[in-house]
């Protein structure tokens, strides 16, 4: 019986710590920001640019602010502490975005994606940055999957007209040939991109091709690939090619990037790209989709 007892303390020990870990295993909600930023930068109970708080937005919500204002790449450190402090260890993320943060992200995992990431405690201090967990370090980060309204990862031509700001920084970041030569969009490390495309746009039609949310073009927001904008529509406009739903080729036959996927299109024409400080327009949709499945 001795025996027995000194070879299954060990195996029950194990066993504990194995259901100890199990228990800690948390999963977030990352929200991030497009231009213009708002929320309190390092503060991932700031939701300012997108609504109230107090708004349900998947499973422990985190806003991921950044300055929505400088270029992607001097920002893309604070996308990478909230990555390292909720998306590393035993925790698992999903991660929605919005306008330039489809951008950013995109850039994010392309080019850290591969790279080792201190996994750290999900206790962030006033700049947005964790402390160590156990000191190991993994490979990327744990994403379940993206969403991303009003994506503007392939550029807008409000931003190519000089229709924005030309003195800021992102807004240079922003033009369609900038935005789609910044990084590789097919590398996202496997994590889907699911897309969802507002066409409630009349103020800048005879700017931005196809079908537009005032703000980006479905050629942006609907993940589709090549080295600029192309006019796409919906199926009721015969005057340019459709954007097709999930993965399949466009009308005409361009593709989609790897890992995108058009989760919504706006045949009524019903959606804008605006939060308008209520988490609106398509926005609405994807706060949706993150409180129906991110559990």
């Amino acid at each position: 019986m001795a025996k027995l007892m000194r070879f299954l303390i060990p195996v029950l020990l194990i066993a504990l710590a194995a259901v100890s870990n199990i228990a800690s295993a948390t999963n977030y909600t990352l929200w991030i920001n497009g231009r213009g930023g708002g929320g309190v930068v390092g503060d991932y109970t700031s939701f300012s640019y997108w609504g109230p708080s107090s708004t349900a937005a998947g499973v422990n919500k985190k806003a991921v602010n950044w300055d929505g204002y400088n270029s992607i790449a001097s920002q893309n450190g604070k996308i990478r502490d909230a990555l390292d402090c909720f998306c590393t260890g035993s925790n698992w993320c999903y991660i929605a975005t919005h306008s330039a943060g489809d951008l950013m992200l995109g850039y994010t995992l392309a080019n850290y994606g591969g790279t080792a990431r201190t996994k750290k405690n999900a206790v962030a201090n006033s700049s947005g940055q964790c402390g160590n967990a156990d000191g190991s370090t993994q490979v990327g980060w744990n994403i379940k999957w993206v969403r991303t309204a009003a994506g503007a990862g392939g550029g807008s031509e409000l931003s190519d007209a000089g229709s924005w700001a030309v003195s800021e920084p992102l807004v240079k970041d922003l033009k369609t040939s900038t935005a789609r030569a910044m990084y590789n969009h097919n590398d996202t490390h496997n994590v889907w991109f699911y897309m969802y495309a507002g066409a409630k746009g009349t103020l800048y039609s005879g700017i931005l091709p196809g079908q537009d949310d005032e703000a980006v073009a479905y050629h942006s927001s609907g993940g589709v690939s090549g080295s600029s904008g192309g006019s796409y529509c919906n199926p009721s406009d015969w005057f340019c090619n459709d954007l097709t739903l999930g993965t399949a080729a466009n009308e005409g036959g361009s593709l989609k990037w790897s890992y995108h996927s058009v989760s919504f299109r706006d045949d009524n024409e019903a959606y804008n790209h605006y939060a308008n400080g209520n988490w609106q327009g398509v926005i609405s949709l994807v706060r949706a989709a993150m409180v129906s499945n991110a559990t």
